[in-house]
């Protein structure tokens, strides 16, 4: 078989299914959990973004490790999909876990919160570093790459459609006991469901994928060799501090709106369900709509990137984005139409970022052999998974810490500071780490014509590795 051939369907909707499973809790996390904490938990904003920090930031160094290891796993699965199958059913109970809301004190709540947040954030490292790193060794096709990037970003965000739609009614309805309305229980049981859904998925992408490329023959294992070579690859660097900036962006977005529509917003539902006598809210519907332009977005960039390039598509969609932020702003509660054109326009330019993000990392991965001879995928793809954290933990730290600071107080009647501040967080704030991210993109200069010659380069090395243990084998043979 050769490295370079197309994927079938099924292994590219297979490879896709792990990101839905992982873009599920993705989203809880960056939509629903540090409103989960400070208004159903009852833990201070300025407690929980501290949280966030702590516990990220040593989860983020943690995948650098597991990089390194998922390199140096030989099973007869290969080195990355074992962790699929063997994290599965953790990544699920920890999930749960974190969602469930004991009666223990204020201490007690917030050791509470540390002991499972980390453990969530620890399993989902060590099954999503292996996740990432495994696009890179199903195929050395770039343009297969970027089709594969596509299918996993449409799943991705088709699992965050399905949370943004369903959490807030489905809370609502399980939190109906026979005691009375119970929210924390309602919470509890709704992430059970969706921890079966991502346990099977995780299942199933572990079944329908397989690993092709490998290391050179005559590569040995040297953490040294390693580090030494990423450390002078200018271009993940600069991808690194992209793809920081550009989580900070969404991560300050995503976690503000139920905030932005809960005490902003007078009316916060748009309209009634009678049939199932739940309301649909306008957090449900910007989310939802959002989500839907991310997969517009996702869609676009391989076109769009066939004829501008990776980096011209990543710099004009993140410069866009920050522009349209800034506008953003000046929206009132009267503008609920303007508020949802430029929310379908600014999730379209980012959901365009994310599979050209991940392809450059493929395309790094590949820059690194060219140039040194040696493979470390794991190594190099957990760099996109630490960005994810890192800007993740940062935007997730700052909105607490900005909502103490402006004086948020859960479950009132906010100031009007407090008000001004919010709206500066899915505006003037996320527009920052957009333009950030374009900055950094300007100095990558890997294009799409020279990742072309390295991989033929590569291709046509890997083929005289081949016919050369080929004739070897021949040779002891008629020995």
């Amino acid at each position: 078989m050769q490295m370079n051939q197309s994927l079938k369907f099924k292994e590219k909707v297979g490879y896709g299914f792990g990101d839905f499973a992982s873009s599920m809790f993705w989203k809880l996390f960056s939509v629903y959990l540090l409103y989960f904490y400070t208004d159903v938990f009852g833990i201070a904003a300025a407690a929980a973004g501290t949280m966030f920090l702590i516990t990220r930031i040593w989860d983020t160094f943690l995948d650098p490790f597991i990089g390194i290891v998922s390199d140096r796993t030989e099973t007869k699965w290969g080195k990355f999909r074992p962790y699929i199958l063997w994290m599965a059913i953790p990544f699920g109970i920890a999930g749960v876990l974190t969602f469930s809301s004991p009666g223990f004190d204020v201490t007690g709540k917030l050791i509470y919160a540390y002991l499972t947040y980390t453990l969530m954030m620890m399993v989902y490292s060590f099954i999503n570093v292996p996740y990432a790193s495994l696009m890179g060794v199903m195929t050395s096709n770039i343009k297969e790459r970027t089709t594969l990037a596509t299918f996993r970003f449409v799943f991705a965000f088709a699992g965050s459609i399905l949370v943004l739609a369903t959490a807030e009614p489905l809370v609502a309805a399980l939190s109906k006991t026979a005691k009375g309305i119970n929210i924390g229980h309602g919470w509890q049981m709704s992430i059970i469901i969706y921890a079966v859904i991502a346990a099977v998925l995780f299942l199933l992408t572990f079944a329908w994928t397989r690993e092709r490329i490998k290391p050179p023959k005559e590569q040995k294992t040297s953490l040294k060799a390693d580090l030494s070579n990423l450390a002078k690859n200018k271009p993940w660097f600069i991808l690194l501090g992209a793809g920081v900036a550009t989580l900070i962006f969404n991560s300050l977005r995503d976690g503000s709106t139920i905030y932005y529509f809960k005490y902003y917003f007078q009316n916060q539902e748009a309209f009634q369900m009678p049939l199932f006598n739940f309301a649909i809210n306008y957090s449900t519907l910007y989310l939802v709509l959002g989500q839907a332009a991310n997969i517009v977005g996702v869609i676009l960039a391989k076109p769009v990137s066939d004829r501008i390039g990776k980096k011209n598509t990543f710099l004009y969609a993140m410069l866009i984005a920050g522009v349209l932020s800034c506008i953003f702003f000046f929206f009132n509660e009267n503008n609920i139409f303007l508020i949802f054109l430029f929310q379908f326009l600014i999730s379209i330019c980012a959901g365009s970022v994310f599979p050209l993000l991940w392809s450059m990392y493929a395309d790094i991965a590949d820059f690194s052999e060219w140039k040194t001879g040696r493979r470390a995928t794991g190594l190099i793809f957990s760099s996109s998974s630490m960005s994810q954290k890192l800007g993740w933990t940062l935007g997730g730290a700052i909105t607490g810490w900005l909502l103490a600071l402006w004086g948020f107080e859960a479950n009132m009647v906010q100031t009007e500071e407090a008000r001004t501040g919010i709206k500066m967080m899915l505006s003037f704030i996320p527009a920052a780490g957009a333009l950030i991210s374009a900055a950094f993109i300007i100095f990558y200069q890997l294009s799409d014509s020279f990742m072309l010659k390295v991989s033929n380069e590569l291709e046509e090395r890997r083929r005289n590795e081949t016919d050369e243990n080929g004739t070897a084998a021949d040779t002891l043979t008629k020995i």
